[in-house]
C-alpha cells in the first residue's frame, strides 16, 4: 500500500492530480506530470475547474502508454475497442459515455453530455452523438495495443487466471461477440483520471478508461458510473482506478467523499478505502479536497500534482 497526500491552504491554492492507472508501470509518471501540468495551464488560462480536468485527461488519452483513448485495449476478439468516460464537478455539471468507438478523447465527448438533457449516452447512441459534435473518426489501435493481446494470448496458452475470482471458462461459456472464439487475452483493467481544486475552491473529476480484457463485449465497469469510478462534490473530487466490478459494489468515490465530508482526512479516507477490498484485487485512488491533495494505490500507480500558486 502506498499513499501520499500534499498539503495545502484551505480553498486557496488550485492543484490538478493525476493517474495512469492501479497496476500500471509506475515509471510511466511523467505522462501523468505532463497531463497534470496541461490541466493547470488551463486553469492559469482561466478555465474553470471542470475544463481543466478534461484538459488533463485529454493528454493521458494521447498517450499510448495508458489504457485510454489511444492505447485502450483490445476486447476478447482481438479486435474491439469500447471506451468509457465520464466528468463531474461540484457545481452540477455531469456527463458520461460507456462502450464508446472510434473517438480520439471520449473525455471530450463524455464533457459535451453535460450539455445535453442526459447524462449518460451509451453505444451507438454515444458514438452518433460524438460525431454530431464533430468528434472525428479515429482508430485507437496501436501496435503496442496489438503486442499487449498477443501478450495475453500466449499467457492464457498457458493456463494462467486472468482475473481475479473468474474461471477463465466463463468467459467462452457467456461469449457474444460476433466472431468465435479463438482464445481469450486479458489484462488489467486500467483507467485514467485527473481530480481538480480551481482558486475559487471549486471542485471536478474526469476519468477515461479503454476497457478491459478478458470482458465480454459491451461490458461497462466504474469509470462511467456516478459514485462508483468517480464523484464531485462539496467536499471535495475523487476519482478511483481499479477492477470495476468490485468498485461499483462499494460506489468507492461517492463513499470516500463521504468521509470526507464527514472530517475524515484525504489521506486516511484514501487509505481506508483499500481496506474494503481483498489484497489481489487492484485499487487507486486520487483525491482533493478543501486542505489536501494526494494518491494511493494497493500496486504501482504512475500520478502526479501540479500545484499554482495562491
Amino acid at each position: 500500500m502506498s499513499a501520499t497526500a500534499l498539503n495545502t491552504p484551505p480553498s486557496s491554492r488550485p492543484i490538478v492530480v493525476t493517474h495512469g492507472g492501479a497496476g500500471a508501470d509506475a515509471r510511466d509518471r511523467d505522462g501523468c506530470a505532463a497531463a497534470a501540468n496541461a490541466g493547470m495551464q488551463s486553469l492559469r488560462d482561466g478555465s474553470g475547474a471542470l475544463q481543466a480536468a478534461v484538459a488533463a485527461v485529454r493528454v493521458l488519452e494521447d498517450d499510448p502508454r495508458f489504457n485510454a483513448g489511444t492505447g485502450s485495449v483490445l476486447r476478447m476478439d482481438g479486435v474491439t475497442v469500447e471506451m468509457d468516460a465520464a466528468v463531474m464537478d461540484s457545481q452540477g455539471r455531469l456527463g458520461a459515455v460507456a462502450g464508446l468507438r472510434r473517438v480520439r478523447h471520449p473525455v471530450q465527448v463524455a464533457a459535451a453530455v453535460a450539455d445535453t438533457p442526459h447524462w449518460l449516452l451509451c453505444g451507438e447512441g454515444a458514438l452518433r452523438f460524438a460525431r454530431h459534435i464533430g468528434a472525428g473518426d479515429h482508430d485507437p489501435v496501436t501496435p503496442q495495443a496489438l503486442r499487449k493481446h498477443q501478450s495475453m494470448l500466449e499467457k492464457l496458452r498457458r493456463g494462467e487466471r486472468l482475473v481475479h475470482g473468474e474461471d477463465n471458462a466463463s468467459f467462452a461459456q457467456h461469449w457474444n461477440y460476433p466472431t468465435p472464439l479463438a482464445v481469450a487475452p486479458g489484462q488489467a483493467c486500467d483507467t485514467v483520471g485527473a481530480v481538480v481544486r480551481d482558486a475559487g475552491g471549486h471542485y471536478a473529476v474526469a476519468g477515461s478508461t479503454g476497457g478491459c480484457a478478458p470482458a465480454l463485449l459491451g461490458r461497462v465497469g466504474d469509470t462511467p458510473i456516478i459514485g462508483a469510478g468517480f464523484y464531485a462534490g462539496p467536499a471535495g473530487a475523487v476519482a478511483v482506478t481499479g477492477i470495476g466490478e468490485h468498485i461499483v459494489r462499494h460506489l468507492l468515490a461517492h463513499t470516500v467523499h463521504g468521509w470526507m465530508a464527514d472530517g475524515m482526512p484525504l489521506d486516511d479516507a484514501l487509505r481506508r478505502a483499500l481496506t474494503l477490498f481483498d489484497p489481489a484485487i487492484d485499487i487507486g485512488l486520487i483525491a482533493v479536497n478543501a486542505s489536501d491533495s494526494g494518491a494511493c494505490s494497493n500496486r504501482d500507480m504512475p500520478w502526479a500534482a501540479a500545484e499554482g500558486a495562491q
